[in-house]
């Protein structure tokens, strides 16, 4: 997979390409465009004035940047390394992605950047209620936390994050194409309300792709 990142001034329509170069804007993503499929396969991504391109096929990937440069001003920053706070690095193995940056800047801003480490970013024992547990005096650093379990339960992350600062996401080189799917349910599992926690994630090959949780 070859990836690229530009400057990428969007001062017209997407819609105005024509052909060779017309694609298909994404059902759920406006900002995602793909074209052609196998090893044909390119797709544009477009973020404010920022743009990544990927496909299998360098050639066809040459070919869309050579036609984006005669309808826009663009600045090519080669391969893809940062973008909306995920890095990426390549290896033999693949490409990974993580969060290392943002990572350490978050501990640094909750002043946990010297904490000690926390092997579990949970306890599963736990369970956190709106009504239960005291009520917090200062809650202007963590807008959304009511009671002090909560801050516990936050601190607690921070320490295993602290622990695990570059744990990203592997999308291997020798991954097969199987796309694979698991869900499950904590039914009224919510001290509050009820409610059953659902969860899946998506896997393509080995790689996950796709992951939710919510009541």
């Amino acid at each position: 997979m070859v990836i690229y990142s530009r400057k990428f001034i969007w001062n017209c329509q997407w819609d105005i390409n024509p052909p060779p170069h017309q694609a298909s804007r994404g059902a759920l993503d406006y900002s995602l465009f793909t074209k052609g499929s196998g090893n044909e396969f390119v797709a544009l991504l477009v973020y404010v004035d920022d743009i990544v391109i990927t496909g299998s096929n360098l050639q066809v990937i040459e070919s869309l940047k050579s036609f984006l440069h005669s309808h826009f001003k663009l600045k090519d920053l080669g391969n893809l390394k940062y973008f909306l706070g995920l890095e990426i690095a390549r290896s033999h193995n693949g490409i990974v992605l993580s969060q290392r940056q943002y990572v350490l800047q978050l501990l640094e801003d909750t002043r946990f950047l010297a904490c000690k480490h926390a092997a579990m970013p949970m306890d599963p024992k736990v369970r956190l209620s709106s009504f239960e547990g005291e009520l917090l005096e200062d809650s202007s650093m963590y807008r959304r936390l009511p009671r002090k379990p909560h801050l516990t339960a936050i601190h607690h992350l921070l320490q295993y994050i602290k622990a695990t600062p570059g744990q990203g996401l592997l999308f291997s080189a020798d991954s097969s194409l199987q796309l694979r799917a698991y869900a499950d349910a904590d039914w009224g599992s919510c001290p509050d309300s009820r409610k059953s926690i659902t969860g899946f994630c998506v896997f393509l090959g080995d790689s996950m792709v796709s992951w939710t949780a919510k009541k």
